[in-house]
């Protein structure tokens, strides 16, 4: 039995795209004499839609794509069994009437044949919104010459019931332990699983037990593809019942793969990339697809000559191309002189666009103004705000005028503590590094420079023979420039003990007690705790962040504005 892996970049609610897609896909299993084509997770709307998923409308015209999609396949390729993702209506009067379901299209026609068991309801997953929870493990029998194989099929979640290695253990069930009594042939397993940190690891764990409790090979089949904040990563796979991989699809990228059950392949040699440069092609990813998917050609940068804009800058290159993106330097009178030739440099090594525009003058206007109408002198944090909010009204000025999407830059540390400006420094359509901490953009960056990223920066059209960000601007102290001599350090901890505690606060879930325990003082703590909790309403006001971590502050964080101090 030949099976055809189609790792998939789906647009979400684009059921006609996708079908089409799904179609193209097919051809090019037929061509490769498959018996059975596997898509993802939801393949037919893409993961997750969300809301449209209670559009009926929606729900019905899918059925009428999926008949339409059936009939195609079989005049065009026979009795080719293609597996598709839906969201499949249940006919009572009891909410939620939907269930993630994979149906098989076959002989012209489509039938349930899987929906998942477990529902993920934590971190960006609320599928108890929108589905309910099969009871029973699906198999389904396929007879390819004369020999009959038992397939079991589970979705994404159905998989992650190892307590031990994903170490939720929230779920009351276990597809897996109950397909042992089933003695199937193979498993399947249908996703859409975003990345985040240290993900490549944990699924293969998770897959390999699978396999081997079962004692059958493995195909797992994973979305690519960035939907808003979520990044996927494809990866999709084969293992032996022995839980090695035997096939390894591309990270990142769209890609197909054929495999017959009776193929005795070699293990994979696996070439583990490491975590810093799948955090460079996430977040690549992640801007290529949301501009394309949003219908934007071209993206603006605010340049400063600061370290997180000029990551920001090389990671829109790597996505758009250099002719795509547009740059604007807009010093003011406490801007230094090295951040403004920084940010030149830069732009020459990426060959990209750069126009410099002074805010000096717009500066003393907005002072002059306070000072004659309201007898008030803009100082302190007031005057550092009206700065950022100038440039914030430039810049989206020029995006409205140009029709670019406008990319925040402002890292993860200064989002958590609020050392960011509403309508200033906050604005634009998506935050590309809005999930690094400070330290973490600094090791991106460096990484970026060094040896390591060559390949890297060769797939991406990027420079080879200079250091991309450079030393001046990986080496200067933090600082804004919106006042005297100013440094980040002038009010907060250093960046690599404040990461430390943001990370045990927002991602470990850790109270004071066990913050001290690791060494911070009750002091450092609680003012970081005070900053974050003050910060909250800028927060649900800030752009989509692209989603790396396991708690990032967008989607999946869910703190009340108004709470206790």
């Amino acid at each position: 039995m030949n099976f055809f892996i189609a790792q998939l970049n789906p647009i979400v609610g684009d059921l006609e795209g996708n079908a089409k897609k799904i179609l193209n896909e097919t051809g090019k299993a037929y061509s490769n004499s498959a018996d059975m084509v596997l898509t993802p997770e939801l393949s037919l709307w893409g993961y997750p839609a969300k809301d449209l998923l209670l559009k009926k409308n929606l729900i019905e015209r899918q059925y009428s794509i999926l008949d339409q999609l059936s009939i195609s396949i079989h005049k065009k390729y026979g009795n080719l069994s293609v597996a598709v993702g839906i969201a499949e209506k249940i006919d009572d009067s009891f909410f939620p009437n939907l269930y993630n379901s994979i149906v098989l299209i076959e002989g012209g026609k489509w039938k349930t044949i899987a929906r998942k068991i477990i529902l993920p309801t934590y971190e960006v997953f609320d599928e108890k919104r929108y589905f309910r929870s099969e009871q029973r493990v699906s198999v389904i029998s396929k007879t390819i010459k004369n020999k009959t194989y038992k397939l079991g099929i589970t979705i994404c979640e159905d998989l992650w019931v190892n307590e031990n290695i994903e170490g939720r253990g929230i779920h009351k069930k276990n597809p897996i332990i109950d397909l042992k009594s089933k003695k199937i042939d193979l498993l399947l397993n249908l996703s859409a699983s975003p990345y985040t940190f240290k993900k490549f690891n944990l699924r293969t764990k998770i897959s390999s037990f699978a396999a081997k409790y079962l004692q059958v090979p493995l195909i797992y089949v994973n979305q690519i593809g960035a939907n808003d904040d979520l990044i996927f990563d494809g990866n999709s796979f084969i293992m032996n019942k022995n839980g090695s991989k035997i096939k390894q699809l591309k990270s990142f990228s769209e890609d197909t793969s054929s495999w017959d059950i009776n193929e005795n392949l070699n293990l994979v040699d696996e070439k583990i990339s490491s975590e810093i440069s799948s955090v460079f092609d996430a977040l690549v990813l992640g801007v290529k697809d949301y501009a394309k998917k949003c219908g934007f050609r071209s993206a603006l940068i605010g340049l400063s000559g600061g370290i997180d804009s000029a990551l920001v800058s090389v990671i829109a290159t790597a996505a758009l191309g250099s002719e795509k993106i547009f740059c604007v330097s807009m010093p003011s009178k406490w801007s230094s002189e090295h951040s403004k030739i920084d940010a030149k440099d830069l732009v020459a090594r990426l060959n990209i666009n750069l126009n410099t525009i002074s805010i000096e003058n717009i500066m003393s206007s907005f002072e002059k103004s306070f000072i004659e109408s309201f007898n008030f002198k803009t100082e302190g944090i007031t005057n550092q705000n009206i700065q950022s909010r100038i440039r914030g009204t430039l810049l989206m000025a020029l995006a409205n005028q140009e029709k670019h999407l406008l990319l925040s830059t402002g890292n993860k540390s200064e989002l958590a503590v609020g050392y960011c400006t509403l309508y200033g420094d906050m604005n634009g359509g998506l935050s590309v590094i809005g999930d690094l901490y400070k330290t973490n953009v600094f090791k991106l960056c460096r990484w970026l420079d060094s040896k390591d990223s060559i390949e890297h920066r060769k797939a991406y059209k990027l420079d080879t023979k200079v250091k991309i960000i450079g030393d001046q601007i990986c080496n200067k102290p933090p600082s804004a420039e919106l006042g005297p001599d100013q440094l980040d350090t002038d009010s907060l901890p250093p960046y690599s003990l404040l990461d430390k505690i943001l990370k045990g606060i927002i991602e470990e879930k850790k109270d004071l007690q066990l913050l001290e325990q690791d060494g911070h003082t009750k002091e450092q703590i609680s003012k970081i705790i005070t900053l974050i909790k003050k910060a909250e309403f800028k927060r649900k006001q800030a752009p989509p962040i692209l989603k790396l971590s396991s708690q990032s502050l967008g989607s999946d964080w869910r703190v009340p504005i108004a709470i206790s101090n």
